[in-house]
C-alpha cells in the first residue's frame, strides 16, 4: 500500500493495482473568499480517470470537490460519504454547494454510517465517528488493503471515540490527523466561537497516543490561512511532531506529492519522495 499526500486533507491510496482518494481538492476558488488563496500545492491523482472509490469525510468545499471527483473516478467509480446535513438554508450553508454539485454531475454516491463497512476491489473501508466543528455530519475512514490499515480524519475535533475505534478496528499502520487548530469567523456561523474548529497539534498528538498507529502524519495545515476569518495556530506540523514524539509516537511530515510506502515486510513506513 502506498499513501500519497495530495495537500490539505487529500490523500491518494494505491493497493493491488487500484486507487482510492480521500477529500480530493483541486479547485480552491469556491473557498478563497473565506480561507484565502492556497499557500501549498493541491495535487491530482495520477492519472485522472483511474480512481475506483472516493471517500469524503464531510461536504465542506475544502474537502469535497465534485468536479475533481468527476475527472478522477472511473466510469463505474463511487463516492462514499456521510449522511446529508438537515436543516434550513443557513444551517446547510456549509454543505449545500457540494451537495448540489454531486447531484448535478450525476456522481454515484453511497452514504456510509459510522461503523459500517464497504468493500471496493482490494479496499475494505469502514466509516468511524468524527465530530465536525460546525455541526455538519462528518466521519473518519479506516482503509485496509494488502494487509495494511490506515485511519484518516478530515478536520475533526477531539472526541471520545478514539479508544473504541482503536479497539474495534486497530491496529493501524498509519494515522492521518488534522492539526491546524483553526479559529474561524464565518458568516453562516455567527456569533463566532473562539474555540478551535478542529484539533490543535497537541490534541492531535493525544489522539495519536490513543490510536497507537505505527506512524502519525499531520494533515490539514498551512495550505489555507486567512486571519481573522480563518486563523491556524503557529507552525502546526512542527508542534504536532514535537508533542507526539514526546509521547513516543513516530511521526512523518509529508510535503504534497510525498507518500508513505506501507510494505508488508516492513514494520516502519518509509517516505517516498514527491514524483517529478
Amino acid at each position: 500500500m502506498r499513501v500519497r499526500y495530495l495537500g490539505w486533507a487529500g490523500l491518494e491510496i494505491q493497493a493491488d493495482g487500484a486507487t482510492a482518494v480521500i477529500d480530493l481538492l483541486e479547485d480552491s476558488g469556491p473557498i478563497e473568499r473565506l480561507l484565502g488563496r492556497p499557500r501549498t500545492a493541491l495535487l491530482s491523482p495520477e492519472p485522472d480517470g483511474s480512481v475506483r472509490v472516493a471517500l469524503l469525510t464531510h461536504l465542506h468545499p475544502d474537502h469535497a470537490d465534485p468536479p475533481a471527483l468527476t475527472r478522477a473516478l472511473t466510469a463505474d467509480g463511487v463516492v462514499l460519504r456521510p449522511a446529508p446535513a438537515r436543516g434550513d438554508a443557513l444551517e446547510l450553508a456549509g454543505t449545500a454547494g457540494a451537495e448540489a454539485a454531486l447531484a448535478e454531475l450525476g456522481l454515484s454516491t453511497q452514504v456510509v454510517e459510522p461503523w459500517q463497512t464497504v468493500e471496493s476491489g482490494p479496499f475494505t473501508i469502514t466509516a468511524v465517528p468524527a465530530v465536525d466543528g460546525f455541526g455538519d455530519p462528518q466521519v473518519g475512514w479506516v482503509v485496509a488493503a494488502e494487509g495494511r490499515r490506515v485511519i484518516v480524519y478530515g478536520d475533526t475535533l477531539f472526541h471520545g471515540d478514539w479508544w473504541r475505534t482503536r479497539m474495534r478496528l486497530g491496529p493501524f499502520d498509519a494515522a492521518f490527523l488534522p492539526v491546524n487548530g483553526a479559529v474561524v469567523d464565518f458568516p453562516h456561523r455567527q456569533p463566532p466561537s473562539p474555540i478551535f474548529a478542529d484539533m490543535t497539534p497537541e490534541q492531535a498528538a493525544a489522539a495519536a497516543v490513543i490510536l497507537q498507529p505505527g506512524v502519525a502524519v499531520p494533515v490539514h495545515y498551512d495550505t489555507f490561512a486567512n486571519p481573522p476569518v480563518y486563523a491556524q495556530v503557529n507552525q502546526p506540523a512542527a508542534a504536532f511532531a514535537d508533542a507526539a514524539t514526546r509521547h513516543g509516537v513516530a511521526v512523518r511530515v509529508l510535503a504534497p506529492g510525498d507518500c508513505l510506502a506501507l510494505d508488508q515486510d516492513r514494520t516502519v513506513a518509509r517516505v517516498c519522495p514527491a514524483r517529478s
